[in-house]
This record gives structure tokens, sequence and C-alpha cells, in this order.
């Protein structure tokens, strides 16, 4: 049985009623572990000193395309895996608190549930040469999995396993990748809070994830880019893992030049050898949520052929997003390269936290407008096409080339706090990189009702959020489409958390919020869209 797209979200929508309806005590008792403990593997310990990319935030997020420095050689090493997964999913902080341990990861995650795990595909990666020029063997090919209590990686596979990978999306860049990284997500890590919307939070969470993984590949001069197009039960076949626990996400093929030979888009899922390593339990008594497999199942994809189909069939051009209006217009003031905070990308990252308190104090117009800039220029997606190329003032646009900064969703924004922008609701062109007013006047008490009421949302100068038609987009791209949606929320939500903590005085977190009231408020514009994701920016307390 499958749950198609639209029907998910329909019964996965919070509003008033279902919230004070539905609420249910948390077992603590049964709380699932946050990491994946594999019982009898062999490890690989990461290298001892982790390379901090230097590359301001602000610079390393403003990269839409998946291209890196042609100059550089393309050939990443067991430090660069090190620090990739180190700075997407690695415990970058320890707090005591009452006694207890607290440990935070790189990214942002509902719930600090932490159910998106990485997976390490890669060729024979070579390290600095030895004294007689011969260069070291840094990693051996294999299928590896990412522990962050250890810095290290679980040894799933031996061999050179990317032709399955290839096979799997049938995407030239998963091809000629030297590694990829696969995220997954265990739904009972979420489930255990949130229930059957962990489908959604897979996509937030493995978005958040992905931001910060693409910022470091980026910042290191890699190539990187996320394929979404893939077929499905291959890819977990391969990582030895069960799509009813656990399911991959992406695909994220870091570096080039290092092709592999005999990849077939028309294999079978046959041709990988089981696996299935011992795990230890993650808590008592694991419960399932049927709903959040039917979703899944819903946008499987069979093989590679499905998968290049897939992606060639979205039509040029944007699906799901509305066209502007004729509303005043605010031209942003995002500040240039030489004058932008220049802190690097390592520290931003360590630095990031969910604030879980905002003075109601203004922050900057040329701050939001950098953040802005900067993080919403659309990302490197392999489902997204480029449209014919417009007249265009914006200099950004012209930059990106004709891909639009974002194919799926529209950003609109409800102000509250920011210097010289009227109080009011707002449509963000980025585009033209300006804002076009939608309604005016303070809406405090509007932000925090419709994020589920919570005082975040009335406290912050700005909440961001993504919304879209899905009733489009899964007409042109069937159930995955869903996917592909919340990504692109979620991974440019990612980059705006980055762009806030790049500067000194600005917290950001995301929210909860109630569906249908949040496109009631953009209305008339919004009309027939949904939020994908909700981002709050504000003055930390």
């Amino acid at each position: 049985m499958t749950t198609g797209a639209l029907d998910y979200h329909e019964r996965t929508k919070h509003s008033p009623s279902s919230v004070r309806e539905g609420g249910h005590g948390l077992d603590f008792d049964n709380k699932p572990t946050p990491y994946k403990e594999y019982t009898d593997l062999p490890k690989k310990t990461l290298a001892d000193r982790i390379r901090p990319p230097r590359q301001p935030a602000l610079a390393a997020i403003a990269e839409p395309t998946p291209d890196g420095d042609p100059r550089r050689e393309c050939r990443p090493d067991l430090e660069t895996v090190t620090t990739l997964c180190y700075y997407a999913a690695g415990v970058t902080k320890e707090i005591e608190k009452r006694g207890r341990s607290l440990r935070f990861r790189a990214a942002a995650t509902t719930g600090a549930l932490y159910h998106v795990d990485l997976y390490v595909v890669c060729g024979d990666l070579d390290g600095p040469g030895d004294e007689t020029g011969e260069p070291s063997r840094d990693l051996a090919a294999g299928v590896y999995h990412f522990d962050p209590r250890t810095l290290s990686l679980d040894v799933l596979r031996e061999g050179d396993h990317r032709g399955a990978l290839a096979n799997a999306s049938a995407h030239e860049g998963v091809a000629d990748a030297p590694l990829t990284i696969v995220t997954t997500s265990t739904w009972w890590r979420n489930a255990w809070k949130y229930g059957d919307r962990t489908f959604r939070h897979a996509f937030w969470d493995s978005g958040t994830t992905v931001a910060n993984l693409l910022a470091v590949a980026h910042a290191l001069d890699y190539r990187a880019e996320v394929v979404t197009g893939f077929a499905d039960r291959p890819v977990a076949d391969l990582l030895g893992v069960d799509p009813e626990h656990e399911a991959p996400l992406e695909l994220v093929p870091i570096g080039a030049g290092d092709t592999v030979s005999g990849s077939d888009p028309a294999s079978t899922a046959d041709e990988i050898e089981s696996i299935d390593p011992d795990t230890a339990p993650l808590s008592p008594n694991e419960k399932r949520f049927p709903l959040i497999h039917e979703a899944w199942s819903a946008g499987a994809l069979d093989d590679g052929s499905a998968a290049d189909a897939w992606r060639a069939s979205k039509p040029v051009g944007t699906i799901g997003t509305r066209g502007p209006g004729d509303g005043e217009r605010v031209a942003l003031e995002p500040v240039d390269r030489e004058t932008a905070s220049g802190r690097p990308v390592h520290e931003t990252i360590r630095r990031r936290g969910s604030c879980r308190e905002y003075e109601r104090e203004p922050i900057s117009f040329r701050k939001l407008s950098t953040v802005l800039d900067r993080a919403v220029r659309g990302v490197p997606m392999d489902v997204r096409r480029a449209g014919e190329r417009g007249e265009s003032s914006n200099a950004r646009a012209e930059d990106a080339g004709a891909e639009p900064p974002l194919s799926f969703v529209d950003p609109y924004l409800l102000v509250n706090g920011v210097d010289g922008l009227e109080p009011g609701t707002y449509h963000y062109q980025p585009a033209d990189g300006e804002l076009e007013r939608l309604r005016a006047g303070e809406l405090r008490s509007e932000a925090g009702h419709l994020a589920l009421d919570q005082r975040l949302g009335a406290d912050a100068a700005v909440c961001i959020y993504f919304l879209t038609d899905l009733e489009a987009v899964v007409d042109a791209l069937g159930d995955r489409g869903y996917r592909a949606a919340q990504l692109e929320a979620a991974l440019t939500a990612g980059r705006l958390y980055l762009g806030t903590y790049a500067h000194r005085d600005l917290g950001g977190t995301g929210l909860t919020f109630y569906d249908d009231v949040v496109a009631d408020c953009f209305a008339p514009r919004a009309a027939g869209q949904t939020p994908m994701f909700l981002y709050t920016m504000g003055r930390p307390a």
C-alpha cells in the first residue's frame, strides 16, 4: 500500500484543533539513541586533524553551482572525508546540564533527535606521497558509515562499489566522482516524538545537513551537488538498510575526474550482494508508523533508467511558485564581498545553534539583506532545469545563468523588527533582489500563532516561510517531486542558518507551523500554496 504525496501532506498538517487534540506524552524510557551503533564491524579511524574550511561562510553558501575550482586537483583524501563528515554531522559542542552531557551536532535537526546518517561510497583515496614519492593509500575503496560518536567510519563493504550508485542514479556527476556521500533517515529516531510527520522532517533535517556539506565542499573548492533522482532499493541494499526502518534520501557526489567504468542504468538490484550487519537496538520498543513508509514508497524509483526519465520530466522553468504582482518594491541592500562578515565557514558551523529566545530588538536591514542575498540563490540539485535567459537588471541572476534562483518554492517574509523596513508581509523576489510588500502593519501576535503559538515566532525580527503549489509539483514530477520541494526549502533554510550565524549579533531557528493558517496569512498571493519550512531570525537573548 502507498500513500501519495498530496494525501500524506494533507494528513500530516497541523491545525489548532489537531495540535490541541493530538498531544501525547513522551516515553523517555523508550527514547531512541541518536546514534547508529554496529556491533561487529571493523572501524577506520578518521584523520587526527580536521582541515577547517577557512572560506567565509557568506561566500561558501552563495555558490549555486556544483562546479568547484577547475584549477584544483580534484582528488579528495581521508582528510577531506573527515572534514566533510565532521562539519555536516559531527559532534561540534558538548554541554553539561543537570548532570547530563548533551552533545550537539553540526547541523540543525528537529528535536535534536539526529535521525540523519551519512554513508561514504568511494574509490581508493590516496594521500600525500611518502619518502619515495609514491602516494599512500589513505582510504581504500569501500562503503562506510560515519559514526559521529567516535569520529570513525564503520566498514560495510570493501572494494569499489561506486558503479552501483552510478547505475542507480544514471547521473554523470555520480559516475565521475571519487566519492559520494549518501544521506539516510532512520524513521523511529524522529517518529518517537513527531510520529507520521517524520517523512517531512527527513527532508528538513537532511536539507540542513546537506547545506553544511555543500558549503564545506565548496569552501574546499570541490565540485559538489545534490542528486535526488535514483533507484531507492538498490541504494538501500548497497548500504545494508531496510527502508521500513531506514531509507536513503540524497546522493551528494564530491569531486570529479574519476569516472567509474562499467556502469549500466538498466542493471538490477539483484547484482548487489545483500548484507545485513547487526546493530544495537535503538530503544527497548521500536514502534512503526506505516504512513511514513507508504509515503516513501509512493515516490520510489525502480532503476537508473527511471531516475533519468524522472529528471527529464521536469518542465523548463519553475513549478509551484507565484509570479510577482504590482505591490511596492523594496530593494535589498546587501554588503559587498569586501565588507561582508569574514567569519570562516568552520567557525560559523561550530557557533551555530538553534536560538531558544529572542530579544524584541530590531536587526539591521543590511544584515537581513546580506543573508537573503547569499542564501537564496538556488541549490545545485539534479532536478533543476534551466529556462531561457531573460532580460534582467540583476547581476546575480546573470551570474547564475539561466537557472531561476529557486525552482519549487517561494520565500515569504513576515517582518516585525527590521530597522528601516516597515512591518508587514512580503513576497521575496530573489531574481530581482527585491521584497514586494503584500500587507503593512505589525503582526507579532499573528507570527506567534502561525508558529504553533510559540513565543519564538512572535519575538523574532523576521519569519521566513517557503511555500509551494504542491499540486503543481506533483502533477509535473509525481510523488517524488514532494521530496524535491521539501529539500529545496530546507537546504535554502540551512544556508540561512549559516548566513545568520556568520554575524555575531544574529540568531535563528526553524519552527513548526499551522499549515493552512500560514497560507491564509499570505493570501491572495499564496492561494493554492502550502508551507514547506519556517525559519526565524532575530537578536538572540
